[in-house]
Order: structure tokens, then sequence, then C-alpha cells
């Protein structure tokens, strides 16, 4: 093809709503933040088909891959509202890197997924290089991943975010809920916000809003401040737990579906889980949007965590270690229930 047919094709291209050189741009953009992320596992740069990442596993005796695919639904329209994209990359990692947590595995690689109807360079490398700080921070790789301009099917304005994560446990080491039993401890850990879970409701709860105002029954922050506020990693305070001996029977991150659905999926036939709902005092952003939508209790419960990110469940006997051990990692943990027998999870108002 002859110079000025590469002109031309680049042009039509163009005209169909597609620019190739965005997408160089934003690669150029984030370049660098990506390449922080990189350990001596991962050989070859950003550019290639497909990533590579050297694994030696020869520290244990059975290990098995994990791996988990998710996005930050949503919480997309928010970010582009009110102008902070940075905290979705943040989102999706954090996010991902807990769904495998659950089951004891450690992080090695994480690869990421962003599309818009129309590139948008900057929005594309702020979003990725907040994904690229959350790796860094946890120890994982930001492998690869891919850019998409894709109009017609993306609205204008808006992009769409999913992330990839692969990590590994030895197999002796899993944690798959079936050690847990009646009398165990409950011990939550508190979310930073909504995390990446709820804003459907949200949206339609606060959209009449001002989400510039300075509220009172927000202790004086705004919407446009308290709704980016980014999903939290969990990583640490399961490093805690292992390093004082604490023995995890089971974990459940509460995403979608909150505290109804998400612990019920590591429960052995014939436990269930009893919540005292006076344990914690919910934030305040979810009582606005409660209060906005006019939900019922029980179905807040389980469209949003409701200040709950994470549950430990934990031997009784081993409770006030647990907590001595997150303590002194800096978290706020409390005992929000126990095991019990039955099915499911019951809320109660007090300890019975």
């Amino acid at each position: 093809m002859t110079e000025s047919n590469e002109g031309a094709a680049a042009s039509a291209y163009e005209r169909a709503g597609v620019s190739i050189d965005a997408g160089h741009r934003a690669v150029a953009l984030m370049k660098d933040a990506v390449a922080r992320t990189h350990t001596p596992a991962v050989l070859g740069g950003i550019g290639g088909f497909g990533g590579l990442f050297r694994a030696a596993f020869g520290h244990m005796a059975d290990p098995v891959l994990v791996a988990s695919t998710d996005g930050v639904g949503t919480k997309t329209k928010v970010a582009v509202k009110v102008g902070k994209h940075g905290g979705l990359g943040a989102d999706i990692v954090n996010h991902c890197v807990n769904d495998i947590l659950v089951q004891g595995a450690r992080p090695l690689f994480f690869l990421d997924y962003v599309a818009m109807g129309k590139l948008r360079p900057e929005v594309v490398a702020e979003v990725v290089t907040g994904a690229a700080r959350a790796c860094e921070v946890l120890g994982v790789a930001l492998l690869g991943g891919e850019t998409a301009e894709m109009p017609g099917v993306y609205v204008e304005g808006e992009l769409d975010i999913v992330g990839t994560i692969v990590g590994v446990v030895d197999r002796p080491d899993l944690i798959d809920g079936s050690r847990i039993e009646v009398g165990d401890s409950v011990i939550a850990l508190p979310s930073s916000g909504l995390h990446t879970n709820g804003f459907s409701l949200a949206r339609l709860a606060l959209d009449g809003l001002d989400w510039h105002e300075a509220r009172a029954d927000l202790e004086g922050r705004t919407l446009a401040d308290v709704l980016p506020v980014p999903h939290r990693a969990y990583v640490p305070a399961f490093d805690a737990l292992e390093n004082a001996g604490v023995a995890v029977h089971g974990m459940a991150h509460i995403t979608g579906g909150g505290l109804v659905d998400n612990p019920p999926r590591v429960f052995p036939a014939g436990i269930g889980m009893q919540v005292d709902t006076t344990s914690w005092t919910v934030p305040p952003v979810f009582e606005l949007i409660v209060k906005e939508a006019r939900v019922p209790r029980q179905e807040a419960f389980r469209a949003l965590n409701m200040g709950v990110g994470f549950l430990f469940i934990v031997p009784s006997a081993q409770q006030e270690r647990a907590l001595a051990a997150l303590g002194t990692a800096g978290e706020n943990p409390w005992v929000i229930g126990r095991m019990v027998p039955g099915a499911g999870v019951a809320f109660t108002e007090g300890t019975p």
C-alpha cells in the first residue's frame, strides 16, 4: 500500500468512528505505570499479542490456579458524571483480587479491558494507571489488556471496564468452607463505600439531588466525593490472620447480593449464619440511598454491602486473637455474627 493509500485508509477508519492513533496515545500515556508492576516473572513488555508470565511454584506441593473475571457495573456512569475515572482502575483490581482471596489464593497477574464509543486516551490512561497503582501495592503484575473503541455499541462519553485476575493457592491451603462449624465466629471488615455494586439503585435514588452539595447527612461531604471512593483490597488483612496463626475456616466478599446472597456461597450443608445488625453503624451514604429509594431494609442488605466489605469465619476460640491481629494491621474489625445450624443468613437485632 502506498503512503497516500495508507492515509486514505486511516481517514476512512476515522470516519467510521475509530482512531488508531488515539489507541496508540492511550498506550503511551499508561506505559510507565504498567511497567512498574512487572516483576522478573513477566517476560516481554507492553504490546505483544499475549502477556508472558513465568510461573515457578516449587514451594507448593500441589499448586492450583484460581481465576476470576468481573466488571465495575454502572459505577462507570458515576465516574463520568463527576469526572473522576482513576478510581475505576483500583475498583476492578481490588474487586477481582478479593474474589480469589476468598479461596485463599494469592494474585499473580491481572488483565484489563476498557471500551468506549469514542476513545479518549487521557481517560483510558487514567483508568489503567489507577489499575496499575493498585496492582503495584499488592505485588500483582498488570500483564496486559485491551482498549477497544466501538462506536455504535457504547454511548459516546461512556465506558466499560472489565478485569481478569489469575492467582495461585497450594491445594492443602485451599479455603472452600468445608471446615466451617457451628459456633464459629464471623468477623467483619468495613467497606470503603459502595465498592462496585449497587450503583444502579444508588443512581436511581440520588439522581435528583445535588451531587456537589456538602451534606450534613454525609458528615459534610458531597455525593461526588463519596460515591467514587474505590473498592478496598483485603489481602493484607488475610496476611495478618495467617501470620497470627488464626485458622480461617471461610471467607466472603460482600459484592452484588450483599450480606444475603454472598456468605452462603461458602457454607457447608446444614450450617447458616446469624448476623447482628446492631453490631455496626451503617455508613451515612447507605442510609441516604435507603431513604431516597424507599427500599425495605431486607432488600437493602441484598442490593448494597451496607458498610460490610469482607467476612472472615474463624473458630470461636481464636476470635480474640483474630481481632487483635486485624487491629494491629490497621483494620477496624468487629464480630458481626456466628455460624448456626440451618441455612442462609438470618438477621437479628442484638446477639441472641
